[in-house]
């Protein structure tokens, strides 16, 4: 997924809950990747960011606050 390439950290709300993926370390499968970014009708989530090698998916007011300081 040319989306991830290049990122070391995802960041993903979905509703309350914030997941937190550390692509060096946990080396999670394509299919955990596009659950956690892909919508019900298979389009990227919005809103996605990309701050250096971070990809936040979806909003999570405490997450932006932190990672965007």
């Amino acid at each position: 997924m040319a989306l991830v390439r290049g990122v070391d950290e995802i960041y993903a709300s979905k509703g309350k809950q914030v997941v937190h993926l550390d692509l060096k370390k946990d080396k999670p499968d394509a299919g955990t990747i596009k659950a956690l970014l892909l919508g019900p009708t298979g389009n990227l989530r919005a809103p996605t960011l990309r701050k250096g090698r971070t990809l936040i998916v979806g909003f999570d007011e405490a997450t932006y606050a932190r990672l965007l300081k």
